[in-house]
């Protein structure tokens, strides 16, 4: 079972094709087998929430939150990492100013 924060493996289809990747991403909630996660992009130049390797990334990331999908929880291959409470509440507000 995943939580809020956790960073995991996941495959994940592209909505541009039928490909499926191995990518890591944010777990936003699970629920009922599936799993809500935000993108992860190791391209920097990209607009996002800063992830970084003393923050447990191999590679200084980018959280995308315009990137929000589900998965099955099939799809979840492995647990990476947490990240801290600071980060979570950067990341609620964030999520909360793009509802608003």
């Amino acid at each position: 079972m995943y939580h809020f924060g956790d960073i995991i493996l996941a495959k994940v289809q592209f909505t541009d094709t039928f490909e499926i990747k191995t990518r890591p991403s944010l777990v936003l909630f699970e629920e009922s087998g599936n799993i809500v996660v935000a993108g992860i992009t190791s391209n920097i130049q990209m607009h996002g929430i800063p992830l970084t390797k003393k923050e447990g990334a191999i590679k200084d990331s980018i959280i995308k939150l315009n990137y929000i999908f589900t998965i099955s929880e099939k799809m979840a291959d492995k647990f990476l990492f947490s990240i801290s409470k600071q980060k979570k509440e950067l990341i609620k507000s964030e999520l909360i100013k793009k509802l608003i």
